[in-house]
């Protein structure tokens, strides 16, 4: 079982996934605070000094000053502005990666065409086998010669 397990983590596949999602934490880390600390506040300004991080409807019957107050109250709330924040970090994330993805894929070039595994048929124009001698719909002989 040992031996089973160390070729599974050993395969490259494996490996990649690991730095990948390694890689992708740090990067969602650094997109949030982008998003929260540079992004969110000039729109906020813009919008009228809102700060979104600090948008949400009360559900319960008690008033609070912000939304600190009511989440340390433990008071039910709808976080509307932390959900829009976290949705632009997933736009911003969604699109780079996106980006990333296309440039390392420029990076491999295209892909390699594989090699044809049929031939047409010279009188019926019938897709057959490449190494076909007789074509199995109008049963003519092929020429074989290249």
């Amino acid at each position: 079982m040992w031996n089973d397990f160390k070729t599974f983590v050993a395969r490259g596949n494996v490996m990649d996934l690991a730095i990948a999602l390694v890689v992708g934490t740090a990067f969602t880390k650094i997109v949030s605070t982008l998003v929260n600390n540079v992004i969110m506040p000039p729109i906020g300004l813009l919008l009228g000094r809102v700060d979104f991080s600090s948008l949400y409807i009360n559900l319960s019957s008690h008033q609070y000053s912000s939304y600190s107050q009511a989440a340390a109250a433990g008071a039910p709330v709808i976080a509307y502005g932390l959900f829009l924040n976290t949705i632009i970090d997933f736009v911003i994330v969604a699109i780079l990666m996106f980006f990333v993805v296309r440039w390392i894929n420029r990076l491999k070039g295209p892909a390699p065409t594989p090699a044809p595994t049929t031939q047409t048929c010279p009188f019926c124009k019938t897709s057959i086998a490449l190494d076909a001698t007789r074509c199995p719909y109008c049963t003519s002989h092929l020429d074989t010669t290249p």
